[in-house]
Parts: structure tokens; C-alpha cells; sequence
């Protein structure tokens, strides 16, 4: 281990496997340690056994579930959005030859009580029972108008810049009712709470365009993929990659601990008694608790059922937001399920989460409108943890440190963070239009 690398890093979940991964790509010698003895981190995947574990202390689990092995269930529960930074990133690096996907049977949103199949298109919004019919038609031209936006032809804009006009003008300027913009803003935009009504509208109709090419992609009834096994397929795929291009994985290293020149950057890690030598160190907030701070609390329930979501068409995978405004909350609630479709339970056995950035210290109360939605529940486990973001300056210490991960049942927040700690690692954009396994194929020829 006494050998100097161009980059360390500690803990292996989703994000820190990512960059891992980049990293190694781009030529850097990458030292990648956990002290866990599993991959994933807080992205992490269980079994049955191991979910009893951690949730109900030894204890062993009721036969009638099924096979224990059978249950892959994520920790951090995301869908991948078909035609996002996520998938750009795995086409880039072509971990996709790791990994088999399959669609998200279906979208969904609430409304006073009520679940309903969230529409993104103008065909759709025109049968839509989210809205009357004189609102439809105004839906219709507002989506019309975002499917023909192209920001390189003035002629789409219809005289609006978007870089100075908010997302509540564009709205009021087609008349929009206010449920309408609930469910546009936070079932199809994918915004946690309102404050993106008073910000450059640019981000908000890129959004929606993003949703609207993702559910065309696959032609599913969502906008989502989702891998088969769980997600904890993730960060073994770019763990992979890393190593492909020289990465060198340790785990169960105990005591990971960063050591510091008298400047204050980082020059190491410690564990065992043995230091590595290096000159940047990426983690995760838990590595260097002392240059992080607590910025909110995730509460999440993992429940086991052996059904589909009642209202979901029996849909076997479902993302269905509850928009903050629907509960009268700061922020939305999300729920999330998964089944056999996906090999992530037995037969018959479907698994659902229900997360919200946490508004009280009672998550049973608090998640409750999303477990109502769920009908009769053969297990269910609550817990929560506190999420942080650096505060360190990285050119003073060389320390890059993830945001913990948030609430969201998508990829698209957690991987623009990952994009921009590579930029302040490496000091440029990834260009993610590069196919590399392409670029690599036409280099050898």
C-alpha cells in the first residue's frame, strides 16, 4: 500500500464508483478504499437477512417471504431516467456491458387524494383526467410550445428568453390553473419544492423536454429504467471500469483516516498502520466528518407487500410523486416500487418505499399519506438519516467531498453533483457526447 496515487478514494458508493471510474479513464493512478466489506456505501443493495440485521437487530426473517437471497433492497431507491446524465454516463463509459435494464411500467402523481397517470406530451394532456377540458387545451399549447423549444433556433422561443424569464411567467402566460402546475413542475420538471417558479425558466422547460424524450425512448409508460438485481449493480459496474484502466480496489480497511501536511492539504490515508501517499482525496460526508455540515434528514419506510400499488394499472415498478403543496408540506413526498419483474424480490412480492426530506422526528406520522396509497403491507421498516454538504474550500485541501443523497426516487441530482466534483477534480467538463468504447474501437484501428 506505501505507493503514491494521483487520487484516493474512500467509500464505495454510487457516486464515489462513478468518478472512480472517470478518473481512471482519464489516465489517474486510483487507490479506492472502504471500510465496509461490501460495495455501495450508502447506495448499497440487501438481502432479506441483511435488512433484518441492520433494521430489526438479529433477528431472522418469516419463511412466508420467500427466499431470502432472492431480495435485492436498495438503501438509496432511485430510477434512472431513460435519457439522462446517468445513462449518458454509463453509454460514455460503456458500463451499460455490465448491466441489464428494463423500462418502469409506469409515472404517476397525486392529487387531492387520488393517484393519476402523469401526461407528457400534448396527446397525452388531451386525455389526461388531471384537468378539465378548457385547461387541456391550454396544457396542450404550453407542451406543444416545449417540445418545439430548441435552444439554438430563435424562431421556437416565441420572443421569450429563457435565461431571464421566470418559470412563473412562462406559466401564467398560458393561463395555467395551479393543480396543473403542481403536477407540471414536480411530476414532469421533477422540482422538490416551488422555489424553481422564480428562477430562470430555462431549467424548468429543459426539464420537462428531458422527461418527454426519456418516455419516448423506450416507449414505456414511464420515463424511467431501472436495472435488473437492484442498484447495487451500480457501483460494482464502474468499480469494474475503474479497475479495467488500473484502479486498485481494498475493502474492509479499517480507519480510513486522511492525513494532512502542516498547509493543511491532504497527502494520504492511513489505515492498519500502512499510508498510501496522494495528492487528491474523494469521499463520502462519514470519511471527513470534520469538513461537512448537516443540512436535513431523509425519512424513508421500506415496506414488503405482496401486491401491485392499488390504482397503478398493476404495475409491477411505479414512481408516484406526491407534490409538496397535495399534504401541505415544504417539500413532495415520493413513492417508489419495485418487484420480481425486476429480480429484486421473490414471485409474487413487490417492495415500496416511501421517502420525504423530513419536516418533523416522526417519520411513521409523517410518511403517512404515501403508505395509505399502498394498501395492505406484509412488513415494513422505518428509518432516516442526515444528509450534509461540504464546506471545506477543495483548493485549500485537495478533500472533495459528495452531498449525501437526497429524497428524489431519480439519478438526475445525485449525477450532476458527481459531473461537477469531476470538474473541480480535474479541471475540466466531462464531454459526455463521447462514446469512449467507440472512440477506444476506432484508436485501435
Amino acid at each position: 500500500m506505501d505507493e503514491e496515487y494521483d487520487v484516493i478514494v474512500l467509500g464505495t458508493g454510487l457516486k464515489e464508483c462513478i468518478l472512480s471510474g472517470l478518473l481512471s479513464v482519464d489516465g489517474l493512478k486510483v487507490l479506492h478504499m472502504d471500510r465496509n466489506d461490501y460495495y455501495g456505501g450508502e447506495s448499497s443493495s440487501l438481502n432479506l437477512t441483511q435488512l433484518w440485521k441492520r433494521f430489526r437487530g438479529s433477528d431472522t426473517p418469516q419463511e412466508n417471504l420467500g427466499a431470502i437471497r432472492e431480495y435485492n433492497v436498495d438503501m438509496i431507491p432511485k430510477f434512472i431516467m431513460a435519457n439522462g446524465t446517468l445513462v449518458q454516463t454509463l453509454i460514455h463509459t460503456d458500463v451499460t456491458k455490465y448491466l441489464n435494464f428494463k423500462a418502469v411500467d409506469g409515472s404517476f402523481v397525486y392529487k387531492k387524494g387520488k393517484i393519476y397517470k402523469v401526461p407528457a406530451t400534448d396527446v397525452e394532456a388531451l386525455k389526461s383526467p388531471l384537468m378539465g377540458l378548457f385547461e387541456k387545451r391550454r396544457a396542450r399549447k404550453f407542451f406543444i410550445y416545449v417540445q418545439d423549444y430548441d435552444e439554438k433556433d430563435p424562431k421556437s422561443h416565441e420572443g421569450l428568453d429563457l435565461s431571464k424569464v421566470t418559470a412563473r411567467e412562462i406559466i401564467s402566460k398560458y393561463g395555467l390553473e395551479d393543480d396543473t402546475i403542481d403536477f407540471i413542475g414536480h411530476a414532469l420538471a421533477l422540482h422538490n419544492d416551488d422555489d424553481y417558479l422564480d428562477q430562470p425558466a430555462i431549467d424548468f422547460v429543459m426539464r420537462i423536454k428531458l422527461y418527454a424524450e426519456s418516455l419516448a425512448r423506450f416507449q414505456g409508460g414511464s420515463p424511467y429504467i431501472y436495472p435488473l438485481y437492484g442498484l447495487g449493480e451500480l457501483p460494482q459496474a464502474f468499480a469494474r471500469l475503474s479497475a479495467v484502466y488500473g484502479g486498485t480496489y481494498m475493502l474492509n480497511k479499517p480507519e480510513c483516516k486522511v492525513e494532512f501536511d502542516s498547509s493543511g492539504k491532504a497527502i494520504g490515508v492511513t489505515s492498519a498502520g500502512e499510508t498510501a501517499k496522494c495528492k487528491k482525496v474523494v469521499c463520502d460526508p462519514s470519511y471527513l466528518s470534520d469538513k461537512v455540515k448537516k443540512v436535513g434528514k431523509v425519512a424513508r419506510a421500506v415496506c414488503i407487500m405482496s401486491h401491485p400499488i392499488p390504482d397503478t394499472n398493476d404495475a409491477h415498478s411505479v414512481q408516484i410523486i406526491l407534490p409538496q403543496k397535495q399534504l401541505g408540506r415544504k417539500s413532495d413526498m415520493y413513492l417508489f416500487c419495485c418487484s420480481y419483474a425486476h429480480n429484486v424480490a421473490p414471485k409474487g412480492k413487490y417492495i415500496a418505499f416511501v421517502s420525504a426530506e423530513a419536516e418533523t422526528d416522526n417519520p411513521e406520522e409523517e410518511l403517512k399519506p404515501g403508505i395509505e396509497l399502498l394498501g395492505p403491507i406484509d412488513e415494513i421498516f422505518y428509518h432516516s438519516y442526515d444528509t450534509y454538504v461540504p464546506t471545506n474550500q477543495q483548493e485549500e485541501d485537495n478533500c472533495f467531498i459528495s452531498g449525501s443523497y437526497d429524497a428524489t426516487t431519480h439519478f438526475e441530482s445525485t449525477v450532476a453533483d458527481v459531473l461537477e466534483m469531476y470538474t473541480k477534480i480535474t479541471g475540466k467538463t466531462l464531454d459526455l457526447s463521447v462514446d469512449l468504447s467507440a472512440a477506444s474501437a476506432a484508436a485501435d484501428n
